[in-house]
């Protein structure tokens, strides 16, 4: 079905192409969202659960803060507070506008967000009495990235176990990488393709991203960057593999 302004326009318009916008994908490791689930992979982590209370789970938060800050200021990477209402994807894209980035992490924004996580109760033994899951306001950490097949993406992660993450795509960033790739000339203002110089061989591009071949390029670019450029710095990549952690997606 023609939609209304193509159908005013039509007789200017010389192409069109159908793209998704906004990806936002859920990151979770699913045995981490209940009780025996997290006391199970707790126990791969650090062989049992002795160290399993609220102090532990805490120093772990604040060892992700100090390593994200570390490693950002060891490679020139801004890491940045942001108030609530900021447009945080906003100061990304001013970022690029005035940085050269050629690949990986350009930018880390901070900001308070809900989360999921545990509050540990011990009996005056020292017993695990109660494992419950609770909401809390936590420290967010918004990697974005530079992808050479997705362009500009973002993966939100809490710095808090179990470490749950969103990562955002943006499906005219794919098609001007994969255009950039064909060498299919174009110009872009922020999500609008202003100009193309072969419509036809766009639209094929875009159509790519309805196909069920997506679900596989979206599960390896989720996993190219997750483990190794943000997940690390609450886990290192032994303790991934001792621990059996690893991610899951949903939409």
């Amino acid at each position: 079905m023609v939609d209304g302004f193509s159908a005013r326009y039509g007789d200017l318009l010389f192409g069109s192409y159908d793209c998704v916008d906004r990806i936002v994908l859920n990151a979770y490791h699913t045995l981490c969202y209940q009780p025996g689930g997290f006391r199970t992979w707790w126990r791969r982590l650090h062989g049992d659960d002795e160290l399993l209370d609220n102090a532990h789970l805490m120093r772990m938060a604040g060892r992700f803060a100090r390593r994200v800050r570390a490693s950002a200021a060891a490679h020139g990477i801004p890491v940045i507070d942001c108030k609530r209402g900021e447009r945080k994807h906003q100061i990304a894209e001013d970022y690029l506008a005035t940085h050269d980035v050629d690949r990986g992490v350009f930018l880390i924004l901070v900001a308070r967000a809900i989360a999921p996580v545990w509050e540990v109760t011990r009996t005056a033994t020292g017993k695990i009495a109660n494992l419950a899951k609770k909401r809390a306001f936590v420290n967010h950490y918004s990697f974005h990235i530079l992808d050479p097949e997705w362009g500009h993406l973002t993966i939100k992660m809490s710095g808090h176990p179990p470490f749950g993450a969103q990562v955002i795509l943006n499906g005219h960033e794919y098609v001007a990488a994969a255009a950039r790739a064909t060498g299919i000339g174009f110009a872009k203002d922020a999500n609008c393709f202003t100009r193309i110089a072969d419509p036809a061989a766009l639209a094929q591009v875009a159509d790519t991203l309805s196909q069920p071949a997506t679900i596989g390029r979206l599960t390896q670019v989720c996993d190219r960057w997750i483990y190794t450029a943000c997940l690390c710095f609450g886990l290192d990549l032994a303790e991934q593999q001792r621990s059996g952690f690893r991610y899951g997606y949903s939409v």
